[in-house]
């Protein structure tokens, strides 16, 4: 145990290291830019502006108040706070919560698997080239990933990892759903595509919990369903507090963004090609005569008739952003070249093959390789509908980075072995 903490208090501090420095050099390079990605990063940084001043949660003109989700301009205005509008600064707390999530790496491997495991994932993660550079991006993907990390690890305490119940007589029990529900609403309050999780898990549970058997009996439907209905209601109730503030601002009760609809609208609209272009927002100008809740159903109504109406380009944009989604190097013209693409594809790759491997491996553990493997699907599914980029793919690759290091645990034992009997 004593080496294992070593072990992993080393791991982190290279983490740390390797993310402040980038930090630092990133900084050096964008000057008085706020980030390498033009556009989300400015609003962003507007939103905690608002947040660290005390004024109303809305950016541009006419103001957009159900823009985007509160957790990241949050950190941002704590960054604010503590150490002015210091872009540097902010990257260096970034940089603290990148670490962050390569530790709770380490606690779900090492809940779904065990010691090693746990330190293998928070060595990849750890190394990874496209998380330490998103790590201190003043963009929302690092802290989504720890926030997402961390849900996902909850469900991991809440069953364990052959599919099992709690014990009944455990006093702690009720209390992970508690925590699973409120975890994915602080995710959720990062960002909003990951509300469908929950709802998700729910069917998941009670679906699986009818064909799994428990000492030999089956476990009771009522106490899962009522576990399900504890951790819904604490998502629901976790969430409520920011659709009664929405409700105050646009009359509506809305339990995420009203953005949702001009992003469905990316995705499906005449001149879509599976990338993200909002040119049409600008140019349309709805928000000059219509209300933020009227300008995000236009374009949910509009994005729907389109798919209906071109059922062969929707279809097609599909196939698009999927190869957008899992590939393996970057898609944006700011990281273009060889370097970036066999810095990120040399390590993307592998983790995918390990993985594969690893979810082999735990086959008959349906939440061993359901849990970690679970965000990437689900996050390719939705941009398989909206648009597909590897910046959607990221968050999900922490918890991967569990299965390959299943996979890899048992190359090294394999080798280890084979040097033992020879």
């Amino acid at each position: 145990m004593v080496q294992g903490r070593t072990w992993l208090i080393a791991i982190l501090l290279v983490a740390l290291v390797m993310r402040l420095a980038t930090a630092y050099a990133v900084q050096q390079k964008v000057g008085d830019q706020l980030c390498l990605i033009a556009g989300d990063a400015e609003g962003y940084w507007q939103l905690a502006r608002k947040i660290a001043a005390g004024e109303d949660f809305s950016f541009a003109d006419p103001p957009r108040r159900v823009h985007r989700m509160p957790g990241f301009p949050a950190v941002l205005a704590l960054s604010m706070k503590l150490f002015g509008e210091r872009p540097l600064a902010a990257r260096y707390l970034l940089a603290v919560i990148g670490t962050a999530a390569c530790g709770v790496v380490y606690l779900l491997g090492r809940q779904l698997f065990d010691e090693r495991v746990g330190l293998i994932a928070c060595g990849l993660t750890a190394v990874s080239p496209v998380m330490i550079g998103f790590s201190v991006l003043l963009l929302s993907e690092t802290l989504f990933a720890l926030t997402l990390t961390i849900s996902v690890w909850c469900v991991a305490k809440w069953f364990s990892a052959d599919g099992r119940q709690p014990k009944a007589d455990s006093r702690c029990a009720v209390l992970w759903p508690v925590f699973t529900g409120v975890s994915i609403a602080i995710a959720t309050y990062v960002r909003p595509s990951w509300l469908l999780a929950g709802p998700i898990l729910a069917s998941v549970v009670i679906a699986l919990s009818f064909k799994k058997r428990y000492h030999g009996q089956r476990l009771t439907a009522f106490g899962c369903r009522f576990d399900v209905a504890v951790m819904l209601l604490a998502l629901f109730g976790a969430l409520l507090p920011w659709a009664w503030r929405n409700h105050s601002v646009c009359g509506h009760w809305e339990f995420t963004t009203l953005w949702s609809g001009p992003s469905l609208y990316d995705g499906l609209n005449p001149d879509a090609n599976g990338d993200s272009n909002m040119a049409f927002f600008d140019r349309d100008n709805l928000m000059a005569t219509k209300s933020e809740w009227e300008v995000d159903q236009h374009y949910k109504s509009a994005a729907w008739r389109y798919a209906s109406q071109h059922p062969g380009h929707a279809i097609e944009l599909t196939f698009r952003k999927l190869q957008r989604y899992w590939m393996p190097w970057p898609n944006a013209e700011q990281f273009g070249g060889a370097g970036p693409a066999l810095l990120v594809a040399g390590f993307f790759v592998p983790v995918c093959v390990l993985a594969v491997r690893g979810g082999w491996l735990a086959r008959h553990r349906p939440w061993a390789w359901l849990l970690p493997l679970g965000p990437i699907l689900y996050f390719a599914a939705i941009h398989a509908v909206f648009v597909g980029s590897l910046r959607y793919r990221l968050p999900a690759e922490y918890s991967l980075c569990v299965l390959a290091a299943v996979g890899l645990s048992d190359w090294f034992g394999r080798r280890s072995s084979k040097k033992t009997d020879g």
